[in-house]
């Protein structure tokens, strides 16, 4: 197949849209709800000639449960995980997440899989071609500059997903399948910290399901930062777990190339691990709110996780 040549197509199970993929070389992207390729396409910030729709693949749409696991297909739409009582009962803030993203009308397109893998963004690249050359080209888009911060080597573009803080919060694991075969890997370790390659995967790999634990219970609080309670992508997420041994981890998203994960236990000082988490993120001025902002209200919203936590369980 001519790569240069524009295409559509449409595979019938996973086995199938990988070879697709091999057959293009680097020249394509996999679409499922297409929330965030087709608009980045729009963007010219996607120019992949072809697309490789893996929306037809029942097998990526099924929520299943073993002794160990609870799969959830990674086409599953974000706004039908209402609809499987084990969300309900024993993930509820799966369900506030997934009611966090977007709007209503794009949750009945978007999949949890995309949301996962969904671009790094930033203020000065996420914009049309015309403004992009006018602003002038950053790394992420052929400069030579970060715009942000005014550096040459780093991208900070920000890690944006909301589900991925909450299934990382549970101890989630991915089961991929690639060109070289199938695997299974915990999902926060497919997240470099580079803003210009923000997930190490195999460029053929598809998400076959995501893997929550069930042999743990978990207490969550989920909280998000953006300008308006739709549409916009997070400016900080913040998610606090404490599983049944004490456990407790705090992961933060939008304020990283990556999610940030701080973990501690119940006999922890509350205070010293919100100020671990303070610090860790490299945080820059590539948002509607600035960075101090957005800095303060990391300590902000920990500090009300956990009061909203201690109202359950009993913290030092």
């Amino acid at each position: 197949m001519n790569v240069a040549q524009k295409s559509y197509l449409k595979p019938r199970s996973v086995e199938e849209a990988i070879s697709f993929a091999g057959k293009n070389g680097s020249s394509f992207r996999y679409l499922a709800g297409g929330t965030d390729v087709m608009v980045n396409k729009f963007q010219g910030n996607e120019e992949a000639n072809c697309l490789i729709d893996i929306s037809g693949i029942n097998e990526l749409k099924q929520v299943t449960r073993d002794e160990n696991f609870l799969k959830v297909g990674s086409l599953v739409k974000l706004d039908d995980l209402k609809n499987y009582p084990e969300m309900e009962n024993e993930f509820p803030v799966l369900l506030q997440a997934a009611q966090e993203v977007a709007s209503p009308m794009l949750r009945k397109t978007a999949t949890i899989g995309g949301n996962i893998l969904c671009e790094n963004r930033c203020v000065f690249y996420n914009q049309s071609e015309w403004w992009r050359e006018a602003v002038g080209y950053c790394l992420k888009c052929d400069g030579d500059i970060c715009i942000a911060t005014g550096g040459k080597k780093n991208c900070f573009s920000k890690f944006v997903s909301d589900m991925a803080p909450v299934l990382i919060a549970l101890n989630s694991f991915l089961e991929i399948a690639d060109a070289e075969g199938e695997y299974k890997v915990r999902l926060e370790d497919i997240y470099t910290g580079n803003g210009l390659k923000p997930k190490e995967l195999n460029q053929t790999a598809i998400i076959r399901s995501i893997l929550i634990p069930v042999t743990e219970r978990y207490t969550c609080v989920f909280k998000k930062l953006r300008p308006r309670e739709a549409v916009d992508f997070t400016s900080l997420t913040t998610v606090v777990s404490i599983d049944d041994h004490g456990k407790i981890k705090i992961v933060l998203g939008g304020v990283d190339p990556k999610p940030v994960v701080v973990g501690g236990t119940i006999s922890s000082h509350v205070e010293k691990l919100i100020e671990q988490a303070v610090k860790k993120p490299r945080i820059v001025d590539n948002d509607f709110y600035t960075r101090l902002y957005r800095k303060e209200m990391i300590s902000v919203f920990l500090k009300r996780s956990f009061e909203e936590l201690r109202n359950i369980l009993t913290i030092k």
